[in-house]
């Protein structure tokens, strides 16, 4: 009996606050699966390993939990006056479904730095040391986010000595804040301080 072909994607496993998720460029997907809809959904449901009858994703890249089953899609952004865009999926742990009507404030964090080192950030936004303002459209509640990440010797700089409660290991901090409308006349407003 003949298998189906495997496909190769690049993704990112990365941590963001208390949480961690799958990060994919959005160009690197399949062009099926470059748009809403079923392909999509598949794909990060076996990447993730749902829906899973034992809860455990054995078999894929989900850590069984709500705050581990998560995934998140990056482009460069075709709003003006944004750098990239932010596309977040909560992963049903037991059942074949994606909730893309939300945001996740925790994998927030990562956006900027994940964004920096994928090539979605143009180059002359990003200092060869200090902080590069990354602006994220934030595609499932359409707002804008604005990141800030510690560049250091051109590259993103992961490590520090930040610690968060419920996280083993220090990194460095992250901010990130919220603007737009219902958000103080479009000022910016804090959004979290995560550590990453």
């Amino acid at each position: 009996m003949p298998c189906a072909p495997q496909i190769k994607i690049p993704a990112t496993y990365m941590r963001g606050g208390t949480s961690k998720g799958v990060f994919f460029s959005l160009n690197d997907l399949p062009e099926t699966a470059q748009l809403p809809g079923e392909a999509r959904d598949k794909i990060l449901l076996r990447v993730i390993g749902s829906p899973d009858p034992y809860g455990k994703h054995t078999d894929g890249m989900g850590g069984a939990t709500s705050s581990t089953s998560k995934s998140v899609i990056l482009a460069k952004s075709e709003k003006a006056d944004h750098d990239v865009d932010y596309l977040f999926g909560q992963v049903s742990i037991d059942k074949p479904f994606v909730d893309w009507s939300g945001n996740c404030g925790n994998l927030t964090a990562a956006v900027g730095s994940f964004a920096i080192s994928n090539g979605l950030v143009a180059k002359d936004r990003i200092p060869e040391n200090g902080i590069a303002v990354v602006r994220i459209w934030q595609v499932n509640i359409q707002k804008t986010i604005v990141a800030h990440v510690p560049i250091t010797n051109g590259d993103v700089q992961e490590t520090g000595d930040f610690e968060l409660d419920g996280v083993t290991f220090p990194r460095r901090r992250s901010q990130s804040g919220l603007y737009g409308p219902g958000r103080r006349g479009g000022r910016h407003v804090p959004h979290r301080q995560c550590g990453r």
